[in-house]
């Protein structure tokens, strides 16, 4: 398209939630923001719902009640979706945007890490952009960083804090002595948390950015039914205070491993070492840790999520566009790209945080110790600390590196022992 006849661009924004407002506000208060001299206006909006009440004016925006029917406009040049969720309005609004040649700017992470695939081919079919640096970390370019920063570069691992919801969460939990229950109340009431948390707290937004970030580091297509998924609900203050006791912080760790010809994706809680960068980004903030051949390690962090982060980075994704920039949805053209090679979980290794409820009594000890050395597991460190109100006596260990079945396997022969009162807990430990 011509850049000198199509100016000023009509942006149609679809979704007004926090980052659709963000976003309008943002356009308002800076209409010559484009790179060039560029300008630009709200050529359309469309919302759920027409009446709610907004931070931002827009009675003087045209409504579209379809997104699908903003997405087609002819006065709409971009069209930014802000709907959310992998199916539904939101990807027939993209879908459509793309068949009628018009570029698409998201912050929907779940469509990407579900559907960019096929989103990726119609937009390469039809010759136009489809962006998404909003959909990972907010305001942190981290899309950008991995895909045009390091292009070239052999990722090994990208790890990090990719849920600012879950972040918050543990980091009150360990600070105020409270329950995951008393603090998801909390977080909910902020605004931190949505009141069905499931997608955060359950581990899947997390999964969602580390399938997108995977696709750009390892040269392949998203595929987030590759990625292993565990939440945060079943960390207790007990394992907090025990991580902690043994120099470690539990967070929610996003990752992705490469391994021979394949990776691992996974998603689940982990102890951090205290004086690792990751256990200090405390509260919503977000983290990445990124391991190269060439690069080596290097480490960023900043708001994740919020009006004002997003809305930048879909205003970065408009300047791209705006400015002509053209570049493959991924690492090259998605017909170019193999799907993610998932690795067997049961060939990789690592170290891991054990916690056993037991009997008070003789033995117990020497029979856990005994157990896990059968199944071929080294026990590291070890620490027996009674537990007001607790029904018994909890121990908990850390182990050297063993492949994961064999932790796995460990597990389970502790928990047939007579003397443990409650299915052990298991945790990894991370290892960047």
């Amino acid at each position: 398209m011509d850049s000198q006849e199509r100016r000023p661009w009509g942006i149609g924004v679809a979704g007004l939630g926090t980052v659709g407002a963000g976003l309008i506000d943002f356009l308002g208060g800076d209409p010559a923001f484009a790179p060039a001299g560029g300008l630009f206006h709200v050529s359309g909006v469309s919302a759920r719902s027409r009446s709610r009440p907004r931070p931002v004016d827009i009675s003087s925006i045209p409504w579209f009640d379809d997104p699908v029917a903003l997405a087609q406009a002819k006065e709409t040049d971009i069209f930014v979706e802000l709907i959310g969720g992998s199916d539904g309005p939101a990807k027939a609004a993209v879908e459509a945007a793309l068949r009628a040649g018009k570029p698409v700017v998201t912050a929907n992470k779940a469509l990407i890490a579900e559907h960019g695939a096929e989103l990726a081919a119609l937009a390469e079919e039809m010759r136009v952009p489809l962006k998404f640096e909003a959909a990972v970390m907010g305001g942190v370019p981290a899309v950008k960083i991995v895909r045009e920063g390091l292009v070239g570069e052999t990722i090994n691992t990208i790890a990090g804090i990719l849920n600012g919801t879950c972040n918050y969460i543990l980091t009150e939990m360990e600070t105020s002595g409270r329950s995951f229950a008393d603090v998801l109340g909390d977080a909910q009431r902020l605004g931190y948390a949505e009141a069905d948390p499931t997608m955060d707290v359950g581990g899947f937004d997390a999964g969602h950015k580390i399938t997108i970030l995977a696709a750009l580091a390892f040269n392949c297509t998203p595929d987030f039914k590759a990625a292993e998924v565990e939440g945060i609900e079943q960390i207790e203050l007990l394992d907090i205070r025990m991580a902690k006791d043994l120099g470690y912080r539990i967070k929610l760790i996003a990752s992705a491993e490469r391994a021979g010809d394949g990776a691992r994706v996974r998603v689940r809680p982990s102890l951090v070492p205290l004086d690792h960068p990751l256990a200090q980004a405390g509260g919503a903030l977000n983290a990445l840790f990124i391991e190269g051949d060439r690069i080596g390690r290097f480490f960023i962090q900043g708001p994740g999520a919020g009006a004002g982060p997003t809305a930048a980075a879909v205003a970065a994704d408009l300047a791209d566009v705006m400015t002509g920039g053209s570049r493959p949805t991924f690492q090259a053209p998605v017909q170019d790209l193999p799907p993610l090679q998932r690795v067997d979980p049961r060939q990789m290794t690592g170290r891991a945080y054990m916690r056993f409820l037991v009997r008070d009594e003789p033995g117990v000890i020497a029979a856990v110790s005994e157990t896990l050395a059968e199944a071929g597991v080294s026990i590291e460190s070890f620490l027996q600390k009674p537990s007001e109100g607790a029904a018994g006596v909890p121990i908990v260990l850390t182990t050297h590196a063993a492949p994961e079945a064999t932790l796995a396997e460990a597990v389970e022969r502790i928990a047939g022992l007579s003397a443990v009162l409650d299915r052990p807990r298991m945790l990894r430990i991370v290892r960047i």
